[in-house]
């Protein structure tokens, strides 16, 4: 079985996620690439294009979204994220098992609702959502038919279980205003049972692999939190229709991987970037060592979730950057060569162009967190444009 290094990962994980040389792709092209996009707070889609892409105009993702090209829905890591339309029945086919488990679950439950219950409600759902519906809208069509105490424990399940997406309503990044509006999909039967088609997620692993490969039954599970067992069984009938190799990881497990993927040596260079909040990359494996130092996990993913936007040097997580007067402040949190320094500057003039049409102080929501990093740090202020 061939053998590969945590560096030689590293470097694989970068080029197939566009991050060891930005592409001049199309938005549609780069995503089917990168597989999928985390979409949790509208602007993270924006600024992972436009690390990845040498000619990224916003407006062509504005324009993906309004004419659904590209849709936002809850999907891989039971969270936000935008996709192709073209991949989005496949992809929510394979997550049938963890969205029914996560969003018909306990809570779901407490209502007094049963699985059989949404499955009775999701088409009538979907026929109503057949054209854009605020929430407030879907949030009174569901307790008119469950009563007001029900509504609410509900309309939580259903509005991420049923396929539904959400709608472009404006502002910078596509998806402004307090509170969503969605659409039905649009893609054949409501789903329903606990199982997900063979084909459906076969499909969705192979198309992981592709995005973030090579990686290991607990890495797939952490993307998709879809179980182990059957994702075991899946990647053996993939091997055993010769569509996925094994290699040895650093550690001795088994790694899968497409046959004649491109693995970069792990001495290939590998520039700074100025991550988006919640970027996949990060967030792909159960193995987070990949790309985030062991030492920094703690640093940049917080108590709650949050996963702060990332300074990204020698395609690691080196530290943290927020926009400031005149420029990006980056907070490193360990000594940089004043030649990534550099580099990283010639990134905030680039990022600080991005935002003046959009929004300067992108993720400000989040400045708090800076008051809990450590004080053994470099902080310096990049000038922008």
């Amino acid at each position: 079985m061939p053998t590969i290094t945590a560096r030689d990962l590293n470097r694989a994980t970068l080029h197939r996620q566009l991050l060891l040389e930005r592409k001049p792709l199309s938005v549609e092209d780069a995503l089917r690439q990168v597989v999928a996009l985390q979409a949790q707070h509208a602007p993270s889609p924006y600024l992972a294009l436009w690390n990845r892409l040498s000619e990224f105009v916003p407006a062509d993702l504005d324009a993906a979204f309004t004419g659904r090209a590209v849709v936002k829905a809850t999907l891989l890591r039971l969270t936000l994220h935008a996709v192709l339309a073209d991949d989005y029945q496949v992809f929510r086919e394979a997550m049938q098992p963890a969205l029914r488990a996560s969003r018909l679950g306990d809570r779901f439950a407490a209502t007094g609702l049963t699985p059989a219950d949404c499955d009775r409600l999701v088409p009538e759902l979907l026929e109503f959502a057949d054209r854009p519906r605020k929430a407030a809208e879907l949030e009174a069509w569901v307790g008119e038919r469950l009563g007001a105490e029900r509504m609410s424990g509900a309309w939580w399940g259903l509005q991420a279980y049923a396929p539904l997406h959400r709608v472009p309503s404006g502002g910078p990044w596509s998806f402004g205003g307090a509170r969503p509006s969605y659409v039905a999909a649009g893609t054949g039967p409501a789903p329903s049972g606990r199982e997900a088609p063979p084909e459906s997620l076969r499909a969705l692993v192979l198309r992981y692999l592709a995005g973030f490969g090579p990686a290991s039954v607990a890495d797939v599970a952490q993307f998709t939190l879809l179980g182990r067992t059957v994702l075991r069984k899946a990647l053996s009938a993939l091997g055993e229709a010769g569509a996925v190799e094994q290699l040895e990881g650093p550690d001795g497990a088994v790694l899968f991987d497409l046959p004649g993927a491109p693995r970069p040596s792990g001495d290939t260079p590998a520039p700074p970037r100025l991550m988006a909040m919640w970027d996949s990359s990060l967030l792909a494996y159960a193995d987070r060592g990949r790309i985030i130092p062991p030492d920094y996990r703690k640093l940049v993913i917080r108590n709650n979730g949050d996963v702060l936007p990332t300074l990204l040097v020698d395609g690691y997580v080196a530290g943290v950057w927020r926009p400031a007067d005149g420029g990006i402040e980056a907070t490193a949190f360990h000594e940089l060569p004043p030649e990534q320094w550099d580099r990283l500057a010639a990134e905030a003039r680039s990022l600080t162009a991005l935002l003046a049409d959009r929004e300067p102080r992108v993720y400000s929501r989040y400045n708090h967190w800076w008051a809990k990093l450590p004080d053994a740090r470099t902080t310096r202020l990049l000038p922008g444009a």
